[in-house]
């Protein structure tokens, strides 16, 4: 019994050790270490995203701090980004050209 479990443990750490040494020729190959770089860049640029979302938040948090206190202090209602772009209300409406003249 005591070997029939030893011969067990022999074949499962045999196959471990070759499965890892597999993986590790693998990684020392041009293929495997194209797949580790194309890891590590992809990796990156989701970090990058987060980067960029986490920047992005924090803006949009500051702009509502300074718009409040812009009102705060002048009393004044500050125009939102396309409410500046957007093209002023019109007090006298716009005539026709004149024909024949």
């Amino acid at each position: 019994m005591k070997r029939l479990f030893w011969v067990g443990v022999g074949a499962v750490a045999g196959s471990y050790l070759t499965r890892r040494a597999t993986r590790a020729a693998h990684a020392v190959t041009p293929v495997g270490i194209g797949e580790n770089i194309a890891d590590g860049l992809r990796e990156l640029g989701a970090g990058l995203g987060a980067f960029g979302a986490e920047v992005r938040a924090g803006m949009a948090e500051r702009e509502r701090e300074l718009e409040a206190l812009v009102e705060r202090r002048t009393g004044a209602h500050v125009p939102s980004y396309a409410e500046a772009l957007a093209e002023p209300p019109s007090s006298t409406p716009a005539r026709a050209p004149r024909a024949g003249r």
